[in-house]
């Protein structure tokens, strides 16, 4: 992968982490004003599933080639941040709600903190029509989504002969229709990736795919086809149904929309020598928010609500949101530092333990981490 395309993806990362941050932040108790640009969060996880099964692929292509070096990186990646967000979140939650429980009316659940907390670790939140919240952090969701991703992926790479298609329909029968439904979104990123054809683009093309791809966005916010679409699958399936999809209820435009995903990253990755000198002057500025990206969306939420009730302020006055957001983003920073900050000696830690997995005879076949299965 080119640089400049790299430095180009994790500037997507990192405006995409933004969209998120504000759409969440546009509390009314938090801010008066409606924040402008606020409307995209939906849309931003889209952008992050496409980007995500593009860089799988590209890296499982490139260096984390074996079942060891894939899964010691994927599992040290989502358990160094997931462990610490969901054991501190509800502590966060708490400690909120005692100062100033306006702030979590609606925004947060109560009870069975055992499961909560078990299935937020296991990544099963959102299984079939299941959706248990991680407390106060929404953004959970995506990742009980992305993990699943990640598990059929090494499924299809890398288990050999018919023990694939028995172990691939074993987790998408766990999984149920809501995560299937959205797996297209992330599949396409693969598919980008691996498509010889869309690697051949020349500058022209691309050109035209980028530049179509930003008004084609555009157009899509404006006329609202995220809710469209979910207002077609209400007409469809019923309102109680429709309900219990949750986050898999826009999945008919959200097709759509990761195809314009796909046309700008297959635009940019064409024209990217001809345009990428921007970008690499400002790769170090790029390479260091991007390193926090992950922290800041699965810890935005939690903190942003409990700092919003630590100072408890008046939304009319600017310094109260501003005071927020910045408290967030240092207590990201500092707990991005000690998670995202050390993923080389987290993932070490998770090499040793899958080897002695291995070395105990307890892995199944075909999914050892030593090496493939050619059974």
């Amino acid at each position: 992968m080119r640089r400049e395309f790299s430095l180009y993806l994790d500037l997507v990362r990192v405006l995409a982490a933004g969209a998120v941050i504000l759409y969440h932040s546009n509390l009314r108790l938090l801010t008066a004003d409606k924040l402008p640009f606020s409307q995209h969060g939906h849309a931003a996880v889209m952008v992050f599933f496409v980007l995500s099964g593009y860089v799988i692929a590209h890296i499982a292509q490139q260096r984390e080639n074996t079942p060891l070096e894939y899964w010691a990186s994927r599992l040290s990646r989502f358990y160094a941040l997931a462990i610490p967000t969901v054991l501190l979140t509800p502590l966060l939650d708490l400690a909120g709600q005692a100062m100033a429980p306006q702030f979590y009316d609606g925004a947060t659940t109560h009870g069975w903190a055992a499961l909560r907390i078990a299935t937020s670790l296991t990544f099963l939140n959102e299984v079939w029509l299941a959706s248990i919240m991680s407390f106060s952090n929404v953004p959970y969701w995506s990742l009980c989504y992305e993990f699943w991703y990640y598990a059929l992926f090494a499924i299809l790479a890398f288990v050999r002969g018919r023990a694939r298609w028995y172990w691939a329909g074993a987790v998408a029968l766990l999984l149920g229709p809501k995560i299937m439904l959205l797996a297209p979104v992330w599949a396409l990123g693969v598919l980008l990736q691996r498509w010889r054809r869309l690697q051949q683009t020349g500058p022209a093309a691309g050109a035209l795919l980028f530049l179509g791809s930003l008004p084609a966005y555009g157009l899509f916010h404006a006329y609202g086809l995220t809710e469209t679409g979910s207002d077609w699958l209400r007409q469809l399936i019923g309102p109680a149904l429709h309900h219990k999809m949750a986050f898999s209820k826009f999945f008919l435009t959200d097709y759509l929309l990761a195809l314009i995903v796909a046309c700008n990253f297959v635009g940019m990755r064409a024209i990217a020598p001809y345009v990428g000198k921007p970008l690499l002057w400002a790769g170090p500025a790029i390479r260091l928010l991007a390193g926090y990206t992950f922290s800041a969306y699965l810890l935005h939420q939690p903190l942003l609500q409990f700092y919003a009730a630590l100072f408890n302020g008046d939304p009319r006055q600017p310094w109260f949101y501003l005071a927020t957001m910045a408290a967030t983003l240092a207590s990201i920073v500092a707990i991005g530092s000690v998670t995202e900050g050390r993923r080389h000696y987290w993932r070490a830690v998770v090499r040793a333990a899958l080897l002695r997995w291995t070395a105990s005879g307890w892995a199944p076949r075909g999914l050892a981490p030593a090496g493939r299965d050619h059974g």
